[in-house]
């Protein structure tokens, strides 16, 4: 089973931010969505592209419940991976997250 890694401590994780860190080599995009930890693979099923690691400021890509991909304009559920509009049509990985002791944690269970 895949360990769990520290993402922040809840009380510096405010509702609204987001995180970008590396987990087992994969870069995942970590947000709290009034008070609720939703973790996703940080790339475009389209092309790969980062979302949250392209380099603009996350309130340019971050739309309620949903991140927008700056290459071509997909969109996708922060909540769910699920991609909403062209051109992706593939979910980009949602990874578990939790609350230990204080710290919200995430993990990579697809090798599991």
């Amino acid at each position: 089973m895949a360990g769990w890694f520290n993402v922040a401590p809840v009380i510096e994780f405010l509702p609204g931010q987001s995180r970008l860190m590396e987990v087992d080599n994969v870069m995942v995009a970590v947000f709290n969505l009034e008070g609720e930890y939703h973790a996703i693979e940080d790339a475009c099923t389209h092309d790969g592209a980062p979302m949250l690691g392209c380099g603009l400021e996350p309130e340019q890509i971050i739309d309620g419940e949903e991140i927008i991909c700056p290459r071509h304009g997909a969109r996708f559920c922060i909540k769910t991976g699920a991609a909403l509009t062209p051109p992706a049509f593939e979910a980009t990985y949602k990874f578990p997250t939790r609350v230990e002791d204080g710290m919200v944690q995430v993990t990579d269970d697809r090798w599991d």
